[in-house]
Formats: C-alpha cells, structure tokens, sequence
C-alpha cells in the first residue's frame, strides 16, 4: 500500500463525509488560526472538484484562487463566501 500525502488523505476523507468536512470548518473557524483555515480551505477544494473547477464556480481566475488558498493567504469577505459557495458551504453565525 502506498501513502497519499496528507493534503491527499483528507480532502479524499472529506469527499467521502461532507458533515466531517462542515465540522471542521467550524471547528477551525472557531478555534484555529489564519494558517489552518488556509491549510482547510485548500483541502476543501481538492475534495470538491479541485481548484480550476471552484474558481470557476466562485468566478474568481485560478490564479486568484491559488493565491488567496496559499498559506499567506488572506481573502476577503466576499472571496472567502464565494469560494465557500463553490464547495456548497456558507458562512453562518449562530
């Protein structure tokens, strides 16, 4: 058997359970840092299409995406709620 890379492993496990991958979104919205919403997102988007597909859907070039994904990645309000909506998440407070 061969090992995936982790970024591999978990966006394959949050394919396969999009409540687990909402659980940790929240879990890292709540608790976590700049850094490991990046390192979510990114996984995020390989388990949902893969990048060119969700900057496509979030009508921001890949480039864009890319960047903003990046670990030094800070985007914007109306980026973050589109990539969100590419991979079928919102933003939401309770």
């Amino acid at each position: 058997m061969k090992d995936k890379p982790h970024d591999e492993a978990m966006a394959a496990l949050y394919s396969e359970e999009p409540d687990f991958a909402i659980a940790t979104l929240n879990a890292v919205l709540q608790d976590g840092d700049q850094t490991e919403l990046m390192v979510a997102l990114r996984q995020m988007t390989k388990a949902f299409g893969g990048l060119q597909s969700v900057a496509e859907k979030a009508q921001l070039n890949s480039t864009q995406i890319y960047c903003t994904l990046s670990p030094d990645g800070n985007p914007g309000l109306s980026s973050f709620r589109a990539i969100l909506g590419a991979i079928n998440m919102r933003l939401a407070v309770h």
